[in-house]
């Protein structure tokens, strides 16, 4: 499989080389050549695959030949070492718990395909590599956790100085070895912004190989698809309308759901849930997409301003408003509601969602006021209990901590501060 930039103005390249450089030379994102649908049998057939089997059918096309079948399976029995349990609340509703891995977050699976894909690609190599990450919440975590130790790779998170919650700071912050931690003076886009203007710096790109464990990165980004195969595979025989309702900030998830769509997967609907962050719930209303400065909000993960991933569901949709309007439905809360909503859960089904899954779960209410007949399904994204301070205040219950979170609460936190891109540019040269 050959990845092309969406800007259009860069050499079509490998599996390999978009995993690695992260970024087309000419800055656009990578995207496959082409999508080929996987066999109606193997749909008709799922109940009868394991998640591995599922995961590796679904996946392979975009990484062959470079890796080889046998290391692929390797790989992706690795990646899902846990479970990704549908529960029902009722009968037009259920979550989808993406938050059973070692950092309890969804971002645990496509950062782990992504580090042993790169330590596959890197084990013979006498060149490290350099992740360079921004991180509204999740993502610094799973990232640091999946790279952890991985030969010939350094990892540097870009956080947004108190706006991630105090168990996500200490996942990023506390395990040391090749992951280091910069504490940005701004917001999350500040932190995005960063880590782009350092891959159009030629004095960084020529004395250091630096790629990206966004979601901009195709090994991250890809693997996300698994989750709505998974959810099918336990849904499809009591619910035929399959719609999902996705807790959106950088939007790769909803864009990975959409590439299982493109692989046959009989989904009907997909609900990018926002919160006040909401540039493309205001798209879908006026067809004018404007990016703006993100407010922050107590469903940090999706405080992104200027989603990267929205020019690859354009891409799907081949700039079609009307094509990409009949597949994506958008809705924005504010926080009160968000909070109305997590005691609604937890009164009406003893559920206790994080403040994402709650925006997901709101997303899966409006849908269903013009679309009775659906089930919805949200993303459950994060273990609660990595937003203790929000749901403790909202849920009369006292949140026992997972293994998880207890390992690292003892920790102690070690993160450079920064405030400008100089002083990333002058860490990184260090």
């Amino acid at each position: 499989m050959n990845y092309y930039s969406l800007n259009h103005k860069a050499p079509n390249t490998s599996f390999k080389d978009a995993v690695i450089k992260g970024l087309a030379p000419d800055k656009g994102l990578y995207f496959p050549e082409s999508i080929t649908p996987l066999p109606k049998s193997f749909f008709d057939n799922i109940d009868n695959l394991s998640y591995s089997e599922i995961a590796f059918q679904a996946i392979k096309q975009f990484v062959s030949p470079e890796i080889p079948e046998d290391i692929l399976k390797t790989i992706v029995e690795e990646t899902l070492s846990f479970d990704f349990p549908v529960i029902q609340l009722n009968d037009h509703i259920s979550t989808l718990e993406l938050f059973h891995g070692p950092t309890m977050a969804f971002k645990d699976v496509g950062a782990r395909f992504m580090a042993r894909c790169l330590g596959y690609f890197n084990q013979n190599n006498t060149n490290e590599v350099t992740v360079l990450v921004a991180t509204s919440g999740d993502t610094g975590g799973a990232v640091a956790n999946g790279f952890l130790g991985v030969k010939g790779v350094n990892v540097v998170i870009l956080y947004p100085s108190g706006k991630v919650s105090d168990i996500q700071e200490k996942q990023l912050t506390t395990l040391g070895q090749n992951i280091k931690a910069l504490e940005v003076d701004g917001v999350f886009d500040d932190c995005q912004d960063m880590v782009k203007r350092a891959f159009l710096d030629d004095t960084l790109t020529s004395t250091m190989q630096l790629t990206s464990a966004n979601s901009i990165n195709v090994a991250r980004w890809l693997p996300q698809l698994f989750y709505f195969m998974f959810a099918y595979k336990q849904l499809h025989k009591t619910h035929k309308d399959i719609v999902f309702s996705v807790p959106s900030g950088n939007f790769g998830n909803v864009c990975a759901g959409m590439m299982a769509q493109q692989l046959g997967l009989p989904i009907k609907h997909f609900i990018a849930s926002n919160n006040e962050n909401n540039v493309v719930t205001n798209y879908l209303k006026t067809e004018e997409y404007n990016p703006k400065a993100s407010v922050q909000t107590i469903s940090n993960a999706m405080d992104v301003g200027n989603p990267s991933n929205f020019i690859r569901i354009q891409e799907i949709y081949k700039n079609n408003f009307e094509s990409l309007k009949n597949n994506l439905s958008s809705f924005s809360f504010s926080d009160a509601v968000t909070k109305e909503a997590m005691l609604e859960i937890y009164n009406n089904y003893n559920y206790v969602a994080d403040p994402h899954g709650a925006v997901g779960y709101l997303g899966c209410k409006s849908y269903l006021q013009e679309n009775p007949n659906a089930h919805c399904v949200f993303l459950e994204t994060a273990h609660p209990t990595k937003f203790l301070d929000v749901v403790e205040e909202v849920i009369p219950q006292k949140q026992a901590l997972p293994e998880q979170i207890q390992a690292v609460m003892g920790k102690t936190k070690e993160a450079n501060k920064i405030s400008t891109y100089e002083d990333l540019k002058n860490f990184l040269l260090q």
